[in-house]
């Protein structure tokens, strides 16, 4: 029994004895194997190639053209004078439209007896007839057309149809003692036997001055002489 514990314990120093010398290799190995890897001298890499940066342009007033005009805090700075068109003139105002009192027909085409307004003297006037600033341009049974800076005015006779007193003849007032007597009329002088401008087609106007009795023929035209409640009328036609 003591001889089976004595090689027992005899083994088992072996064992103990064979594993600590393969701890210790294991240990003096890894330690060589450190200290060589710690020793060993790793080459350098070589460094990338650097490209040299651009060099920098050199600073000039007009690159800050931009920042100088659109500075939102100082707005007089752009060089941009915006100059606003002057306002248009003003449309010139139409003036009063003549008066109208009446139409008569006395075989000639239709005449309109109208006034420039109501203090003036009405008479006879027909299509191409000037009324003040007016032309008569057209005239039917009901309606009649004027024209003025470019403009038609076209009119029914009850739009325009004067409605008040009757306006003071034209004659002028018999002199009093506290009224001065009015200046003479200038002499007219005397014009020549000949029609004048259009009234209408084939109708021509007499001419102031023109003393020829009706009848009278020129250019191919007859002098005709009527009398109506508004006075003589004169007028040359196409002489048939």
């Amino acid at each position: 029994m003591k001889r089976k514990l004595l090689f027992a314990n005899v083994v088992l120093v072996v064992v103990v004895a064979a594993a600590f010398l393969h701890l210790r290799r294991e240990w003096t190995e890894s330690r060589a194997n450190e200290q060589s890897v710690l020793t060993r001298r790793v080459p350098p890499a070589p460094a990338p190639p650097v490209s040299p940066l651009p060099a920098a342009a050199p600073a000039r007033a007009a690159g800050y053209n931009d920042i100088a005009q659109k500075m939102l805090v100082s707005k007089d700075r752009n060089p941009v004078v915006v100059v606003e068109p002057p306002p248009p003139p003003p449309a010139a105002k139409m003036p009063p439209l003549p008066l109208f009192h009446g139409v008569v027909n006395f075989g000639d085409g239709p005449m309109a007896i109208m006034s420039e307004n109501a203090k003036a003297p009405h008479r006879d006037y027909q299509p191409g007839d000037e009324i003040g600033p007016f032309k008569l341009v057209a005239l039917n049974d009901d309606e009649l057309t004027l024209e003025w800076d470019g403009q038609t005015i076209t009119k029914k006779f009850d739009e325009i149809l004067y409605r008040g007193q009757p306006p003071q003849s034209a004659a002028s007032p018999t002199p009093t003692a506290a009224t001065p007597a009015a200046a003479p009329p200038p002499p007219v002088t005397k014009a020549a036997a000949a029609p004048g401008g259009d009234l209408s087609p084939g109708m021509k106007a007499c001419q102031p001055g023109d003393t020829s009795p009706a009848g009278t023929v020129a250019d191919g035209m007859r002098k005709v002489i009527r009398s109506s409640p508004f006075g003589s009328r004169c007028y040359w036609e196409a002489d048939k």
